[in-house]
């Protein structure tokens, strides 16, 4: 069976990988990709990376996580939760793990959370510290936010009561999604 096309009129190869046969078609499933993704990461998906210690070994200094915006659509945040808080703009979050609920009364002795007095049982934290603070309730529509890294003195750490509006959302993947290239320390 003979070709209709002679060799002159055949697309290259390399317009053939880059656009396909039907140029038109190609155009539209590009325009619709961006489309999707736009929305996806403008509504669903927020990549962010993590920059410092804090939620050692949880999550490594440099790794890149997406966080889910959708997450707390339907229900609260929960205790355990890894979140992204936002703090003066979209640009900048912590990471915490959410360790007390609105209304609940949380304190530290001898590196232990309390909440409610009882322990909380936190097998993710794996330094030791030492940590004495005294209980606070969380006031309400706020959550009580800390990092897993607990060996960092207290007053060097960044953790405290957030606002519900300022939850970005829950962290989606529980290791990096990427490896970092940057060496630890």
């Amino acid at each position: 069976m003979a070709s209709n096309l002679t060799e002159s009129q055949r697309p290259s190869l390399w317009r053939m990988v880059l656009i396909g046969r039907q140029p038109k078609f190609t155009l539209v499933r590009i325009v619709a990709l961006i489309a999707i993704i736009f929305f996806v990461r403008q509504y669903f998906l927020l990549p962010i990376r993590v920059m410092g210690p804090s939620m050692l070994p949880t999550y490594q200094d440099h790794g890149i996580n997406l966080v889910n915006r959708a997450a707390y659509a339907s229900h609260e945040p929960l205790r355990g939760d890894v979140v992204a808080i936002r703090t003066s703009g979209i640009s900048i979050m912590y990471m915490k793990r959410i360790i007390g609920l609105p209304g609940e009364t949380v304190a530290f002795h001898e590196g232990r959370a309390i909440v409610n007095g009882k322990p909380l049982p936190e097998p993710y934290v794996i330094y030791p510290c030492e940590w004495e603070l005294p209980p606070v309730t969380v006031e309400p529509s706020k959550y009580l936010v800390v990092g897993d890294n607990r060996s960092m003195p207290a007053d060097a750490h960044t953790f405290g009561q957030t606002e519900r509006q300022r939850i970005v959302g829950k962290i989606l993947l529980c290791k990096n999604l990427f490896a970092s290239s940057v060496p630890s320390r």
